[in-house]
């Protein structure tokens, strides 16, 4: 009886934005919130720039990422901007989920802010991995940002109903009975989330990146993984979506599902890459440099082809899950085009 008094009082911990004590605000290095959370935040400024990037970086990583893909488009007169999200790197609550309302929240809000610095200019949003997911479940959203288009590398849209049941019902076990629990990744199969050796080790000793997870912050992302996959049909806007074949961290089961939902309402708006040595983290694999080459020509040149020709790989991927006779169709169109 002890027992099952203690467990039904373990459920999982958000940190959830509290009232609103003020009003928003940017600063050189922060993004202060309604609610004065201080959020950290980096700069990559382009002399009279041709359009504006905000990133979200993935989960555990923090705004460090998109470093090098910035330096890059920043040449090319593109003003880049990211922040860490709430729990993430320098953020207060370090390791908590904050919640998907929270993310979402906190985007729309730092994309009118960047729009009131940058009146005129087109902005984009790009999210890594998780930051995809944040951004898929914004833009699903009534009040979503206005923006120009969306740039997904490798979104987390990994959802239960693609998991094994086992997986699903163990998380949700841990969860809600030992939510403060942390997982380390040791003694389970590893996987290779990139062919940057050099990076990868960077990452392990860098300490702003989490190395040990809670428990409910995996429950928090695996339901915005949930709402992302659920909601390709949803997005309307500019889209470009990066996918590597040798992604290990989300599969292409339910990356293809994803596309395949894109692709059902306004085809020709959306754009997929499918990139034959492509890792995870693609902003940052050793072909990292003409993933940013295909981003920079979407956005300034030309949104119907890359200069990579991986846009032209789409059906490789969409057909590792079954397809209608209506989506063969729609297929053998986009690969002839």
């Amino acid at each position: 009886m002890l027992l099952g008094l203690s467990l039904s009082g373990c459920t999982p911990v958000m940190m959830v934005s509290g009232p609103t004590l003020g009003v928003s605000r940017l600063t050189d290095h922060v993004y202060i919130a309604a609610d004065g959370t201080e959020l950290p935040l980096s700069t990559w400024s382009a002399t009279d720039p041709k359009a504006i990037i905000i990133a979200l970086h993935g989960f555990n990583d923090y705004r460090h990422f998109f470093h090098s893909t910035a330096e890059y488009l920043r040449q090319r007169q593109v003003f880049c901007y990211a922040y860490d999200q709430r729990g993430f790197g320098q953020s207060p609550n370090k390791g908590f989920w904050a919640g998907s309302d929270t993310y979402a929240g906190d985007l729309a809000e730092f994309t009118r802010l960047v729009q009131e610095r940058h009146p005129g200019k087109p902005v984009y949003l790009l999210g890594e991995s998780m930051g995809g997911a944040i951004i898929i479940d914004a833009m699903a959203r009534p009040q979503k940002p206005d923006v120009a288009g969306i740039i997904l590398s490798a979104p987390a849209v990994w959802g239960r109903q693609t998991m094994p049941w086992y997986q699903t019902s163990l998380l949700w076990t841990l969860s809600h009975t030992f939510p403060w629990l942390t997982l380390t990744g040791k003694g389970v199969v590893q996987v290779t989330p990139s062919d940057n050796i050099e990076m990868l080790i960077a990452l392990g000793r860098d300490p702003w990146v989490i190395k040990e997870t809670r428990v409910d912050a995996i429950y928090g992302l695996t339901n915005l993984m949930d709402a992302a996959l659920d909601s390709a049909e949803k997005l309307d806007e500019k889209i470009l979506l990066l996918y590597g074949e040798k992604d290990e961290i989300v599969p292409a089961e339910p990356t293809a599902m994803f596309v395949r939902g894109l692709l059902n309402e306004q085809a020709d708006k959306k754009t997929v890459a499918y990139y034959k040595n492509g890792y995870h983290m693609l902003l940052r694999d050793l072909q990292a440099p003409l993933i940013w080459q295909d981003i920079a020509h979407w956005i300034l040149d030309d949104a119907k082809t890359l200069p990579s020709g991986a846009d032209r790989n789409i059906g490789k991927l969409v057909r590792q899950s079954d397809e209608t006779p209506a989506e063969q169709n729609l297929l053998g169109r986009l690969d002839a085009d």
